[in-house]
């Protein structure tokens, strides 16, 4: 069973840029398919990115596509979430998810503790 633990958050001004990462302990990461979602107060969680197994696959939700960047790197067992151009609204708690299986299909099975990202205007 994987675990994941993430970092990289933080406050931040409008326009400014965080990178998360998501660590993971176990020797499947590289088995499994990797997401980023957030959750900002009083909202449900939603999917901001997901990436493929090899990371040749990745997706972005509306909101931030062209600002967000997934990528994965399995020697490290490690998923980044490169943040651009950061809004106020982009503020929530992000939570990493490890798929069940290489590709995205399924729930989340394994959930970081999420770091808190905080954009002022």
């Amino acid at each position: 069973q994987v675990q994941l633990v993430e970092s990289g958050g933080g406050l931040v001004q409008a326009g400014g840029s965080l990178r998360l990462s998501c660590v993971a302990s176990g020797r499947t990461f590289s088995s499994h398919a990797m997401g980023w979602f957030r959750q900002a107060s009083g909202k449900e969680r939603e999917i901001v990115a997901h990436i493929n197994w090899g990371g040749g696959r990745t997706y972005y939700s509306d909101s931030v596509k062209g600002r967000f960047t997934i990528s994965r790197d399995n020697a490290k067992n490690t998923v980044y979430l490169q943040m651009n151009s950061l809004k106020p609204e982009d503020t929530a708690v992000y939570y990493c998810g490890a798929f069940p299986g290489i590709v995205v299909a399924g729930e989340i099975d394994v959930w970081g503790q999420g770091t808190q990202v905080t954009v002022s205007s």
